[in-house]
């Protein structure tokens, strides 16, 4: 007998694992989360330009609250090595399970040409966990890197990559030799929940990855990102962040957790812009160059704004040390 072919586009298919878990009823969304449905002429033409090039982008695939404003503007974020991960973090909304396809050799290349065509000045390019790769398809981020900077030379990169758990960390050295402008890999939340947010992850691995970029090459900008609302407490929170200073990280990201669906982890609360903005204050006091702290902050949201303030952060930075 012939098994079913399962289609991820259907809820109650992307998450099988999920299926024995309770069922976690999430509280009414406040006036400060809701965002407008994506409308508009931009976000019809970019849609088109990722159809055409059958390339997958996180925005759609993990729900992101902010897709209608990225996307009216032509910023997308490009998710390549496929639409299926192979960890099963559960606060997490794509699709998990284990691949049926391998690496596309030709996705580099359509991620080039759609860079081109939506004009873009900076690029956010993530993927999925490919654990079932010998190198975590390291070596296809850097083909995909080199593409487009040969395609868009004056695009600058930002890449938010997988952990590489599974490998020798020495696979990332050619992703940092393709030279991104930005280096993004996400702690997703404080080291007390991993176990039941982030099982198939180590807090200290996604620490070294990071100090490992700033090793082999201190030009790189490195970013990180937590989630809040999931259960932790400020001080660990605040950890954290000398954590991440520890490892020179330049710039954090804090954005609510929003509970992709009723089996995912249990949203504990809705954290207010108050909280966001005094995590804000602390972060900066402690030396990164750069943080995002609000309600609806991702990622990837306003990535090429904060590029380029990023850049001056630096540069003052710089002055202030030569003045010295």
């Amino acid at each position: 007998m012939q098994s079913k072919v399962r289609d991820i586009k259907i809820p109650e298919e992307r998450h099988p694992e999920k299926t024995n878990r309770p069922i976690n009823s999430p509280p009414k969304k406040p006036k400060w989360i809701r965002v407008k449905a994506p409308v508009g002429t931009g976000y019809m033409q970019t849609r088109k330009i990722m159809r055409e090039h059958s390339l997958v982008t996180v925005c759609e695939e993990a729900g992101c609250p902010n897709v209608g404003e990225c996307w009216n503007q032509g910023h997308a974020t490009m998710m390549i090595m496929g639409d299926i991960c192979t960890r099963a973090c559960t606060f997490c909304n794509i699709a998990t399970g284990k691949p049926v396809k391998d690496l596309d050799p030709f996705e580099p290349a359509r991620v080039a040409d759609a860079v081109s065509k939506l004009g873009l000045k900076h690029v956010v390019i993530t993927s999925v966990d490919r654990d079932d790769i010998q190198d975590g398809g390291a070596s296809h981020f850097a083909k995909t890197i080199k593409l487009v900077r040969r395609k868009c030379s004056d695009t600058s990169i930002e890449i938010l990559t997988p952990d590489f758990l599974k490998c020798d960390l020495s696979v990332i050295d050619q992703i940092i030799a393709a030279k991104p402008d930005v280096f993004n890999h996400n702690l997703e939340t404080v080291p007390a929940l991993y176990p039941t947010v982030r099982p198939g992850a180590r807090y200290f691995n996604s620490l070294r990855l990071l100090q490992r970029v700033k090793e082999v090459d201190p030009s790189i900008f490195t970013k990180s990102g937590i989630m809040v609302g999931l259960g932790e407490d400020k001080q660990s929170v605040v950890q954290v962040m000398d954590d991440l200073r520890a490892a020179d990280v330049d710039f954090l990201t804090i954005g609510q957790y929003l509970q992709p669906t009723l089996k995912h982890h249990a949203l504990d609360r809705f954290v207010e812009p108050e909280e966001f903005e005094a995590y804000e204050r602390i972060a900066l006091g402690k030396g990164f160059l750069m943080v995002s702290a609000s309600p609806l902050t991702r990622s990837s949201y306003h990535a090429g704004e904060d590029f380029k303030k990023l850049q001056r952060a630096r540069q003052i930075k710089l002055n202030m040390i030569s003045n010295h």
